[in-house]
């Protein structure tokens, strides 16, 4: 008997992918369970008579295509700034400062989370340290104001959550990637062979809005708790605040808000601006973290083991090394402003005095930003802090300690995108990709039914899986069929389908019981404040998110108004 008659090839699909879920589950690393599945089932659909191995060869290109993907070199730059920023401690000096500003306001501290959230979701977009960063500063402080438990702690949560989906955001980095490559398939499918593009930074335009939105719609729901329950929002006496502080308030706030807002319109603006892709905003994301670490930092230069310094001599070299690391900062900021205004190229057959001389001018910044960098790397070199991340006593190296950071999240990410390469080949040489169209397409409810069982899906799997795999997994999937589908009697903005599902992803990170967002709150919250307060507290932040993801699906313009200004279309 011939053996594909006892096993469709559907079956051996939903066996797969069911496999990858409960290995993942089991605590199986993620690449390994992807790569390590599929190639087991792809040895069985080949036994079996219903899978062609000679699928498998075109393994290797895919994987020189990862590799070779431009708009993929802004995550690593994007990690680096983002655990750079953490380690530089500019989160904290945020939380102090805007606490002092608005502590006397009832709900004023969490006011102040939810904006130090956003920037800080602008600035690093590094979900998991800046919930636990938050949850370290600001959960304290907020109880022992006498704040309620579960206000606190949701609102730590929620805000805490906002870099998945504000720009410049690794998850957004990579759903782009995804879906450009998704809409080209959908649009081949359609027998359109002169394809529409859709880029990493529509989708950081996309967001933008929707990402403010929905910080807004915090910021009312925490002021109306506020006025509700007063006692569960205390103000805080404006005297108890000028104790607490060390210097005066406003200079001090400035200060603290000048590295992250400087950092924003750098990256974002160039971005939004034309200026310059996502890899090459991440770069100056990147430099300039390290300059603005290296100058927080710079006060360790010259200390002893034992954190004692020579006085005036060290005073005078530390300040004179951080002169020279901010001159530095400036000539970046400078000649960015530069190259909007001039054309610096110098590969040109005719080239005016007014272009020379800007060229000489670039060049110049450039030198010195070389010699402010310099100055930042041997900052950040010098200071220690006094043990690891493994609790281990030592004096580790700030840039060593980034610099391993950003290895490591990075190589998780590459080697994920690779082992979810392997699966989206195995799947699709089953014709998984055919039954999804299939399914979705006969399925009540048409475009509208299809999207919400998409939504509902990755909303469930982001209980139980990382963004990343369902960025890898679920998306190159699901998307082609959808964006072959109209919505309001129009073909389906990418950008769109994009920010709703970084919302959706957003909002599935914060739903109990498995909401990793709750874990990571958990891992760094008091004895005193239950798991229960926890869940109580994130519940009506949920239910802000849906009410967003409702709000875009009625009012699609949200997201595909600022990219369709900028970029046109």
């Amino acid at each position: 008997m011939d053996p594909s008659v006892l096993v469709l090839p559907e079956t051996l699909c939903l066996l797969m992918v069911l496999s990858v879920c409960g290995c993942l589950l089991l605590g199986f690393p993620v690449a390994f369970t992807l790569a390590g599945v599929s190639m087991l089932f792809a040895y069985i659909g080949t036994f079996f008579g219903v899978f062609d191995l000679s699928f498998l060869t075109a393994f290797p290109q895919r994987i020189f295509a990862v590799m070779t993907r431009e708009v993929l070199v802004a995550v690593p730059l994007f990690v680096f700034m983002g655990v750079m920023l953490e380690r530089s401690k500019v989160a904290e000096e945020l939380l102090d400062n805007m606490a002092r500003a608005f502590g006397s306001v009832p709900g004023g501290l969490a006011f102040s989370v939810s904006i130090v959230g956003m920037l800080l979701a602008a600035s690093t977009g590094i979900v998991g340290a800046t919930v636990v960063t938050m949850g370290l500063l600001s959960l304290p402080t907020m109880l022992r104001r006498g704040y309620d438990k579960g206000f606190a702690c949701g609102s730590i949560a929620a805000s805490g959550t906002l870099g998945q989906i504000i720009p410049p955001s690794i998850v957004l980095v990579l759903l782009g990637d995804q879906l450009s490559a998704a809409y080209q398939k959908a649009q081949f499918d359609m027998k359109i062979f002169a394809p529409d593009t859709v880029s990493v930074n529509d989708l950081f335009a996309g967001a933008l809005l929707p990402g403010l939105m929905l910080v807004g719609l915090y910021l009312l729901y925490q002021g109306i708790y506020a006025v509700v329950r007063p006692e569960g929002t205390p103000a805080v006496p404006r005297d108890k605040l000028a104790q607490e502080g060390s210097g005066s308030l406003w200079p001090d706030l400035v200060t603290s808000l000048f590295a992250p807002l400087i950092l924003i319109i750098a990256v974002l603006g160039s971005i939004l601006a034309g200026l310059a892709s996502p890899s090459e905003a991440a770069g100056v994301g990147a430099i300039g973290s390290l300059m603005l670490a290296g100058h927080r930092l710079g006060r360790r230069l010259g200390r002893r083991p034992d954190g004692s310094s020579d006085g005036h001599r060290d005073g005078c070299k530390d300040a004179r090394h951080r002169r020279t690391i901010m001159t530095g900062f400036f000539a970046l900021i400078a000649l960015l402003a530069l190259g909007s205004f001039f054309d610096l190229r110098i590969q040109r057959s005719r080239i005016g005095a007014m272009d020379w001389a800007m060229i000489s001018l670039a060049i110049l910044l450039a030198a010195v930003l070389a010699r402010g960098v310099f100055a930042a790397v041997r900052s950040t070199y010098s200071a220690c802090d006094k043990t690891d991340h493994a609790g281990t006593t030592g004096r580790v190296s700030v840039l060593e300690d980034v610099g391993r950071q950003t290895l490591n999240i990075t190589t998780m990410v590459f080697v994920i995108l690779i082992g979810a390469s392997m699966f989206s080949l195995v799947f699709r040489g089953y014709q998984g990709d055919v039954y999804i169209e299939r399914f979705l397409s006969d399925l009540g409810g048409g475009t509208m039914g299809a999207v919400l069982l998409v939504m509902a899906v990755m909303f469930v799997l982001g209980f139980f899986l990382d963004f990343l795999e369902i960025i890898f997994i679920v998306v190159p999937i699901v998307a082609p069929v959808l964006l072959q589908m109209d919505f309001g009697g129009e073909p389906m903005s990418p950008v769109w389908l994009g920010v709703m599902m970084g919302i959706n992803l957003q909002a599935s990170f914060l739903t109990p019981p498995f909401g990793f967002a709750l874990f990571y709150l958990r891992g760094v919250a008091p004895n005193t404040v239950r798991t229960m307060d926890i869940y109580r507290g994130v519940l009506p932040f949920v239910a802000i998110q849906i009410l967003a993801l409702f709000l875009l699906w009625t009012f699609p313009a949200i997201a595909t108004w600022l990219p369709n200004r900028i970029y046109g279309g």
